[in-house]
């Protein structure tokens, strides 16, 4: 089946730019670009990974510099953003991948983006870079002109280029492992072939990402289950991009045919995109008198696929839930805010003063999905 090529009507501003290569190497911040804030808001039960902003174009021709904006509406703060290069050549010729707000100065934004898959066969090339938890750009932009924008700096002019960008929201912000596993293949024929990008795990609401290139330009079928995200396509290079999203721990494994009526090649990528961690009662309220202490509570930073991510040490609150006052509304005493240590956060001096059936505690912070306790009474045992 071949699938509509990609609509030149959507290259706003922020194409491809022509500009002399830089020495920035990928990742570090740029001085001088618009101030970053880390914080991140608490995320509610049930909250998927999902498309915000994507935007991407081919036929980039006689370029050293790769660069597309998400015009018109910028992405939110907090997204992960994940960037696919296209271009000719045997090796990686990108130097380095930075962001800049798409001002009459280019300013930089500063975001540090991470190579994860880089695969080439026959001649052809394509790269995939990460970042998480992007900051320091308007949210939402003001001016729809200006938006923000993300570039690839290479070694040497290409004759031929393209870019697909795409930022997500809900994706793992706090843990230092928004990428989970990853993997790419390749396929080469005269006739039709399957390019294979290989079977990845992914844990409960995780994201697939996959993507294909190839040349020349022929008809594809997608993997099955998957949601388009774009394709687009020039006179020497095509791509393809598609998306899963799993509700509970399981893989994927992306696979494309391709049409070739000719001598042909195909490459193919996929990771996954890990959602926000969760917090977990690992050790619940009990039943206690009024005013006495509750034996200590105990929370937990878990990732996907339920390990403690040991990494976190921000302040987790504590609230009641849903209020089991038999006469009043009772009242939460203690202390109910604490910083986690190695990922567990830990209450110890707790206490509610009005008898009740049903409690439960509700625990949040900024980045991770809050988490609701077993119900407990306050009163007889």
């Amino acid at each position: 089946m071949t699938r509509m090529t990609f609509s030149r009507l959507t290259a706003l501003l922020g194409a491809t730019l022509l500009v002399a290569a830089c020495e920035q190497g990928v990742g570090p911040a740029t001085k001088g670009g618009p101030a970053m804030s880390a914080a991140l808001a608490p995320v509610a039960p049930g909250t998927p990974i999902a498309l915000d902003q994507w935007n991407g174009t081919m036929n980039e021709q006689n370029v050293s510099v790769i660069a597309k904006g998400f015009n018109p509406t910028n992405p939110h703060v907090g997204d992960a953003v994940v960037v696919s290069f296209f271009f000719p050549g045997s090796t990686n010729l990108i130097t380095s991948v930075s962001d800049f707000v798409t001002d009459a100065n280019h300013t930089p934004v500063g975001n540090a983006f991470h190579l994860v898959e880089f695969v080439t066969s026959g001649g052809i090339s394509m790269a995939t870079y990460v970042a998480s938890n992007v900051q320091g750009f308007p949210d939402p932009n003001p001016d729809p002109t200006v938006v923000y924008a993300v570039q690839a700096t290479l070694s040497q002019p290409v004759s031929d280029a393209g870019i697909m960008v795409s930022a997500w929201t809900g994706a793992d912000a706090v843990s230092g492992q928004p990428v989970g596993a990853h993997r790419s293949g390749v396929a080469s024929a005269a006739t039709a072939v399957t390019v294979d990008a290989g079977s990845i795990p992914l844990g409960a609401g995780a994201l697939a990402y996959a993507v294909t290139m190839g040349s020349p330009v022929a008809g594809t079928s997608p993997p099955a289950g998957f949601t388009n995200l774009t394709n687009q396509s020039d006179a020497l290079l095509k791509a393809d991009g598609e998306t899963e999203l799993l509700a509970n721990a399981g893989s994927v494994d992306p696979q494309w045919l391709w049409g070739f009526q000719a001598q042909g090649t195909a490459l193919a990528s996929v990771l996954a995109l890990n959602p926000a961690p969760h917090l977990a009662f690992t050790a619940q309220p009990k039943t206690t008198l009024p005013l006495m202490t509750i034996p200590p509570v105990q929370v937990t930073v878990t990732d996907a696929s339920g390990n403690p991510v040991t990494t976190f040490s921000g302040p987790v609150t504590i609230a009641i839930g849903h209020n089991g006052g038999l006469v009043a509304a009772g009242t939460l005493s203690g202390t109910r805010t604490v910083n986690a240590v190695n990922g567990v956060a830990t209450f110890s001096d707790l206490s509610i003063d009005q008898p009740g059936n049903g409690y439960t505690l509700v625990v949040s912070t900024g980045g991770v999905v809050s988490a609701e306790s077993a119900p407990f009474n306050i009163g007889a045992f």
